[in-house]
């Protein structure tokens, strides 16, 4: 004997949201309290020190530049195969979704390009307290976007079975974890400029 879970489909009348799209909300609540703390911490840490370096001395911006475009295209691809599934377009879903992961991969590769060559000139985490939040909070971006890889590589493989049987329920997952991606995107979006190029 199965149980329904209500409002899985529907919104709830007293959120306006469906379970699972409010359940993302508050998990992104928490995260946004993370990284806020960590820029907070930033902040503290430049005001407080007298020899900064500025990051585009030491960091390479052509790499963080594109990696900035391809994050921000994976978050159109991203729109976009969840709004093939709404306009029933399941090729179309299948096609943008699997270019948001592509892109995501595209991005770690970069990232480690980068991690290398700053490695080859011995910056490492313990070198100094600005490579120490440069690795921190890039770093934990980046374990974020493996997150985004493995919930988007299920929903694009084993999970799309679901959008035969209960394509609105699908639709929902792909939504939530679109709002997942977004937040990703936008960490970057902040990151880029504060540890690049001030």
């Amino acid at each position: 004997m199965s149980a329904l879970i209500p409002y899985i489909d529907e919104p709830h009348p007293v959120t306006g949201v469906t379970n699972g799209k409010f359940g993302t909300w508050l998990f992104l609540a928490s995260e946004v309290m993370l990284f806020g703390a960590l820029f907070s911490t930033y902040i503290i840490l430049r005001t407080g020190s007298t020899s900064w370096p500025h990051g585009y001395e030491v960091l390479n911006i052509p790499m963080g530049t594109v990696n900035t475009v391809i994050l921000i295209t994976s978050s159109v691809t991203m729109v976009l195969a969840w709004a093939s599934l709404k306009m029933n377009q399941f090729g179309k879903f299948k096609l943008f979704l699997g270019t948001t992961i592509l892109l995501s991969c595209v991005f770690l590769v970069i990232k480690y390009f980068e991690y290398a060559a700053k490695f080859q000139h011995e910056h490492y985490p313990w070198s100094s307290t600005y490579f120490a939040i440069y690795f921190t909070m890039t770093g934990l971006h980046g374990i974020h976007i493996i997150g985004g890889i493995v919930v988007n590589g299920y929903l694009w493989g084993p999970g799309s079975k679901m959008w035969k049987a209960n394509p609105e329920q699908f639709a929902g997952r792909v939504e939530c974890a679109g709002l997942y991606w977004h937040f990703v995107d936008l960490v970057w979006i902040f990151l880029f400029p504060v540890l690049y190029l001030l």
